[in-house]
């Protein structure tokens, strides 16, 4: 449970850092069918996409490493 609670603080401070990404989807979906602003939409996706691998990384990251042990069972 700590692992997600981290996870989601990394993902709120980068859907802060990078809120150009949802704001280019709602933008590109809320605005009229139009193929010039398809760019919107890719670009969105990407930095949203980045965001979230970002957030990843950094809760993997921060994981606290547990010492191997070695079994004495042989």
């Amino acid at each position: 449970m700590e692992t997600f609670r981290r996870y989601l603080m990394f993902q709120g401070m980068m859907f802060v850092f990078g809120i150009v990404g949802p704001i280019f989807l709602i933008g590109y979906f809320a605005s009229q069918p139009d193929p010039t602003l398809k760019w919107m939409y890719w670009w969105g996706l990407v930095i949203t996409f980045a965001d979230i691998l970002i957030a990843l990384s950094l809760t993997a990251s921060s994981e606290p490493k547990m010492p191997v042990r070695k079994d004495d069972s042989g």
